[in-house]
């Protein structure tokens, strides 16, 4: 037994949008059974421009039954029937965060139209219930009403349930751990089976083809599938907007970030959040105090002019200086990670020579300050790091000359390349900025092995 649905909002998102008309038919696959339709009261205004398609208005709505009024009419028709929509999880998920407002729970199971009519009937330019019915000569009267779209969804699911493999493709859809039943209805599944299970980066595109979002992978179908099972508003109405998938290979995790980076400054969609100057971010720099002695320090990068090395975190930033400290044996209390005012902790374990306490001389200790800052600015001159490429005949590298991040690229493994004169031969060339610059020093802390100085 079905419940075919329709609802009409005040406006067209799911958090906050509240029903002002809902239609329901109960429908045996052969014949209509019952049928409930009214108009909603929302308590809150409607969006002009829902006005103007739908034709409801406030005064419409301001004397029809609140939804706590025909709740248990509505659960008493879908009870034991699949909820059924076109474009069902809109439907579904607007009655369901309505009714757990008024403290009911509302679980059915569900099929979605859409997705049904791609699969069961292929070929059509569009699968919006306007012009499948055009097409399919299904009569659609009152359009953009409730009762009329959702009367117009009974036939159009009659006719779907006498199509061929009908009962094998309704079965995949209403078992709720098939890909078929999670993706989004505009989504065709021959997209969705194309996506590997290798790292890269996808890209989801709306019905113009322009990309909306932009992410980065280990396991690009994996990744991708998470997405349609996420139930943050964001999520859904990305989801709601995805027509088609691209995807590009990178072979491992680091040029994957490169890639997402580089892309997302290209195209800004709209649903990744913009790679802006975050004030959270820090840098270590240096100065001398009026005692000679060299600090190494840290603040928020936009306050640092000259910073020696940019950290994602205040949390990374000093996790680096005090492995500095062990390193160069420098003084905890010059790197302002202790602030007490006599000696410092690394003192007592002879990781300090004193400096602190007078007991090592400012020209010695200035020494092992200047060592650490060559240390930390040449590692970043010339680095070349090498990475898995995006299939067993390739390697692939990331390139830093000079100190500026070059871009990357992938090189067969029977092709010898020494110098970055012959890696700019495969070189992918790429901009280098602040995020890049973030990622990379990240990556090296993490995986200090993986580099190769030219």
């Amino acid at each position: 037994m079905y419940s075919i649905v329709d609802i009409e909002t005040t406006s067209n998102g799911i958090q906050g949008n509240k029903i002002t008309e809902i239609s329901i038919f109960k429908f045996d696959g052969r014949e209509i059974i019952e049928e409930f339709t009214s108009l909603v009261n929302p308590q809150c205004p409607i969006a002009t421009f829902i006005t103007g398609l739908t034709g409801i208005d406030n005064d419409m709505v301001r004397h029809a039954p609140k939804l706590e009024d025909i709740a248990t009419r509505i659960l008493e028709i879908t009870q034991d029937t699949i909820f059924v929509a076109h474009n069902v999880n809109f439907d579904y998920r607007v009655i369901k965060h309505e009714f757990e407002t008024i403290g009911i729970p509302f679980t059915r199971k569900k099929l979605c139209t859409v997705r049904l009519s791609r699969k069961l009937i292929p070929g059509y330019n569009s699968y919006s219930l306007g012009k499948l019915c055009s097409s399919l000569n299904i009569p659609l009267t009152n359009r953009h009403r409730a009762r009329g779209d959702a009367h117009a969804t009974v036939l159009l699911l009659q006719h779907l349930l006498q199509a061929k493999n009908a009962e094998t493709v309704f079965d995949s859809f209403l078992n709720a751990r098939s890909q078929q039943a999670t993706l989004p209805p505009s989504l065709p599944m021959e997209v969705f089976d194309k996506l590997p299970n290798v790292p890269g980066v996808y890209y989801f595109k709306n019905n113009q083809g322009k990309i909306i979002y932009i992410g980065k992978a280990i396991d690009i179908k994996k990744r991708v599938l998470g997405h349609f099972y996420h139930k943050a508003n964001k999520e859904i109405r990305l989801c709601q907007e995805t027509h088609d998938i691209g995807f590009e290979l990178s072979g491992n995790e680091l040029i994957a970030l490169l890639m997402e980076s580089a892309a997302i400054k290209k195209h800004f969609p709209k649903y990744n959040r913009s790679q802006k100057n975050n004030a959270q971010e820090y840098g270590i720099f240096t100065y001398e105090d009026r005692n000679g002695i060299f600090h190494l320090a840290f603040n928020k990068l936009k306050l640092i002019p000259n910073p020696l090395l940019n950290f994602p975190n205040i949390t990374e930033c000093r996790l680096f200086l005090e492995q500095l400290c062990q390193d160069f044996e420098l003084c905890p209390k010059y790197c302002h990670l202790q602030e007490n005012t006599s000696s410092c902790s690394h003192y007592k374990i002879s990781s300090c020579a004193g400096i602190c306490k007078g007991e090592e001389s400012i020209s010695e200790y200035n020494k092992k300050v200047m060592a650490a800052i060559v240390g930390i600015t040449s590692k970043l001159q010339n680095i070349c790091i090498k990475e898995k490429g995006r299939h067993a005949d390739e390697e692939a590298f990331v390139l830093i000359s000079n100190g500026l991040y070059k871009g990357y690229g992938f090189i067969p493994k029977d092709q010898s390349v020494r110098t970055i004169e012959e890696l700019n031969l495969y070189i992918e060339p790429q901009k280098d900025n602040k995020d890049i610059k973030n990622i990379i020093a990240t990556y090296l802390r993490k995986y200090p092995s993986k580099n190769i100085m030219l």
